[in-house]
């Protein structure tokens, strides 16, 4: 996990609750993409508007570069080979070579883009557009504009539910909008807590972050109703799923730590402390098999 305020990411050991290594990102890092099929994960700090990509097994920085504009939110489309960085003050995401960093190309944006999301199957890329109340959605590979969608007020976080179906927090309008990407038509709108930032899904239920409520907003997805409310840690943010959907974390901005959740009971089940201002804006989980733990320092946590 990104930890902005500390310039560094936190690897935690979900299994054993504890933190394994502080790793020093400069720049102030915020968004983060970890990619399984890369083997690989990847950093932006905005501060020095620099990309990094990160070995999975060792934490090695395997790769950087310097984007121009205001880098915040990023994704991993393996199946491309690519990595996609919105950039917040010039309406835009850059196309990054997943592997080597290279720029090799563009998409137009509305206004402000943060969260970016790619589908499962790799055939399509979305940003939430900020400013321009609106979900940008590009084909993939050929990167050409499939539509344009309204939606709340102010979108930020962004996520792709098990049936396809994007879900963009609105921090705005304290809602979240569900769209079908094939028809780019809005199936529903939930209202949820004070501030929505991120979203994750797991036991049939979508759980979203309100960062001013220091809450967690549960609605189920086969309906879109309510499904409950948890208090968590001080301005929620990132949050993220396990692979077998056992386990939610969520990130905790002010409270310098993550809290977990059971979907099965819908409990906080407890926390781990990380560095100071933990973000982790996107996918920031991975599972190694065997009980693996990567990236661990042996002299500890200081």
């Amino acid at each position: 996990m990104t930890n902005q305020s500390s310039s560094d990411l936190s690897v935690l050991d979900l299994d054993r609750r504890r933190e394994v290594r502080r790793v020093p990102v400069a720049g102030q890092p915020a968004g983060i993409a970890v990619s399984s099929a890369l083997n690989a994960f990847y950093t932006v700090s905005p501060e020095s508007k620099t990309v990094r990509r990160f070995s999975l097994a060792t934490c090695e920085v395997l790769a950087e570069t310097t984007v121009p504009g205001d880098p915040v939110g990023i994704a991993a489309a393996p199946r491309s080979g690519l990595v996609f960085v919105s950039d917040w003050y010039n309406a835009r995401i850059f196309v990054l070579d997943a592997d080597n960093l290279a720029m090799t190309g563009e998409l137009e944006t509305g206004g402000a883009p943060a969260g970016l999301i790619v589908a499962g199957d790799g055939s399509w890329i979305a940003s939430a557009d900020r400013d321009s109340d609106q979900v940008s959605i590009f084909d993939l590979p050929a990167m050409t504009l499939r539509a344009r969608v309204t939606v709340g007020e102010r979108p930020f976080g962004i996520a792709v539910d098990p049936q396809g179906r994007i879900h963009v927090a609105n921090v705005g309008s304290d809602t979240v909008t569900i769209i079908d990407p094939r028809s780019a038509a809005v199936v529903a709108t939930v209202a949820v807590g004070d501030r929505p930032y991120g979203i994750a899904f797991a036991g049939g239920h979508a759980f979203t972050t309100d960062q001013y409520a220091d809450t967690v907003s549960i609605y189920r997805l086969s309906d879109f109703e309510r499904a409950g409310l948890l208090e968590v840690g001080e301005a929620p943010e990132g949050i993220d799923a396990t692979p077998d959907g056992t386990l939610i974390v969520s990130t905790n901005w002010f409270s310098n730590t993550v809290s977990l959740i059971d979907p099965a009971t819908i409990e906080v089940v407890g926390d781990i402390e990380t560095g100071d201002g933990p973000r982790a804006v996107g996918r920031f989980i991975h599972e190694f098999p065997g009980g693996y733990v990567p990236c661990q320092d042996p002299q500890g946590i200081e």
